[in-house]
């Protein structure tokens, strides 16, 4: 099954390949069929899941190089199952969002998304250290694309190369930390490293390796600077996608490597973690609030609800753990929303300025209302995602560190300041219609676009534990591998 869910979507763009660009329509189509497809059979895929079991389920092991010991290696449990559903759910999201704003070269930019998909779900289900490596940098290559080629402003360019060239040097370490791994143990394969215990001073280094590369994901302080710009460049769609699903290969890859791989590194660089990490959310809480375009808004608030997730993963307890992948699924969510909002009105008045809009809640009743609610939800009121994922990280560091609970509960007030003060100025007011004469709210393929969204973020805020369920054996899995490698590396 997951094999079908790697190439279902690289055949797809395959197959679109050979399609003429002169038949829009039929290329849209075929695309957003393949894509709902492969949601269908990620739901297939949590139905089919053991809640009961912490082991590896729907695993497939393919030789690739007999001679190397290198193994394709996929397997999936509690922590990457919902990696999974939440990027097939968001690519059809995105590919409807795209349906008429894209005027140019459109069949290459719904082939870059497809082949996206694919990569992505290699990366969540792979279970071997280079072909994880492989996938993690390829995701690269489509977004760098996106960006580039279709993004909105002159700055383009820049900002995909940016987005590029951090990603991949932070990456650099990380390969030789494998490559070191891989010469020492004599694999790759994620299993047997599970069971062997690095020197610590080893372990450090490897740990830092690791950290160079998931930090710039993430992305923490001071390697964020590429976000803002390209999420500013880059279309309504990839920003979605960005936020949605990229900015989450990095967390996962503190999950599922740095922790149960180099346990002792982990605990000894905590305190690191915890300073960057409380920093940036409180640095890009103050930054967001003081910025005058919409998406840079919504960018900085990203990296503030990332950098929580961080703190989450690091607290070493259950409820941070399941905290930090819930919220890390709600950013997903309501992040993507809010862009695809910012996007509603950018495809109509071609500007993100927030001094050119003014009392929408008059001219779009419908669009102010789906903005006000995911406003709410990304300030953690109660009833959204947001607010049980917020609630369980900081319930989980109160126990471990009851001062990174304090600092990192400033962003909550902060995301209060942005997310409102920004939702007072466009909503209320009077229009300003010496810039803007022609108004229109919702129609319903964009309302079709943010309907799942809506559902979503009230069913994981009201009633969580069909989110928690499959995850909670997983995280106690991770916990007790963490301090049982704790406990080797101190003897």
């Amino acid at each position: 099954m997951l094999s079908n869910l790697i190439f279902i979507p690289l055949i797809g763009s395959l197959l679109v390949l050979f399609i003429p660009s002169q038949y829009k329509e039929t290329i849209k189509v075929l695309v957003l069929s393949f894509s709902l497809a492969e949601f269908l059979l990620s739901l297939t895929l949590w139905m089919s899941f053991d809640n009961s079991s912490s082991r590896f389920q729907f695993v497939e092991v393919y030789h690739w190089i007999d001679s190397s010991n290198i193994v394709f290696y996929l397997g999936i449990d509690g922590i990457s199952l919902f990696f999974i559903l939440l990027t097939t759910l968001l690519i059809p999201i995105c590919l409807l969002a795209s349906w008429d704003a894209i005027k140019f070269n459109e069949k290459e930019y719904f082939i870059a998304f497809l082949m996206m998909e694919g990569l992505v779900i290699a990366v969540f289900s792979i279970l071997d250290l280079i072909l994880f490596y492989v996938f993690f940098e390829s995701v690269l290559i489509p977004m760098f694309i996106i960006i580039g080629v279709w993004g909105s402003r002159e700055r383009r360019i820049r900002a995909a190369y940016m987005f590029f060239l951090y990603t991949l040097l932070g990456s650099v370490l990380m390969l030789l930390a494998i490559l070191y791994i891989y010469y020492q143990v004599g694999t790759t394969d994620y299993q047997i490293l599970l069971t062997t215990t690095f020197d610590p001073e080893i372990q450090k280094l490897l740990w830092l390796a690791f950290f160079a590369s998931f930090a710039v994901k993430v992305p923490m302080l001071p390697v964020h600077i590429w976000l803002p710009e390209a999420h500013v460049e880059a279309p309504t769609a990839g920003s979605v996608i960005l936020a949605g699903v990229l900015l989450k290969l990095g967390s996962y890859g503190f999950l599922r490597f740095s922790l149960p791989l180099f346990p002792a590194a982990s605990v000894y660089f905590t305190p690191l973690v915890y300073s960057f990490a409380c920093l940036a959310v409180i640095y890009t809480s103050l930054t967001a609030i003081r910025q005058t375009d919409l998406k840079r808004i919504i960018a900085y608030a990203s990296v503030a609800h990332m950098n929580l997730v961080l703190i989450g993963i690091f607290v070493y307890n259950l409820q941070g753990l399941e905290g930090s992948i819930l919220q890390q699924l709600s950013h997903g969510l309501v992040s993507g929303a809010l862009f695809l909002c910012v996007g509603v009105i950018y495809d109509r008045h071609h500007t993100r300025l927030i001094k050119y809009y003014s009392g929408l809640a008059h001219t779009m009743p419908i669009y102010i209302g789906i903005f006000m609610f995911f406003s709410m939800a990304n300030i953690a009121f109660p009833g959204t995602s947001s607010f049980v994922g917020e609630f369980l990280i900081l319930a989980g560091a109160f126990q471990t560190n009851t001062t990174v609970c304090v600092l990192s509960a400033t962003g909550m007030i902060l995301g209060g300041g942005y997310s409102l003060w920004l939702f007072n100025r466009i909503a209320f007011g009077n229009i300003k219609i010496q810039y803007m004469k022609a108004f229109s709210d919702l129609n319903k393929r964009e309302f079709a676009t943010l309907l799942p969204l809506i559902v979503l973020t009230l069913v994981m805020g009201i009633y969580p534990e069909i989110f928690l369920d499959p995850m909670h054996l997983s995280c106690n899995n991770l916990l007790a591998q963490l301090e049982l490698g704790t406990s080797c590396s101190s003897v």
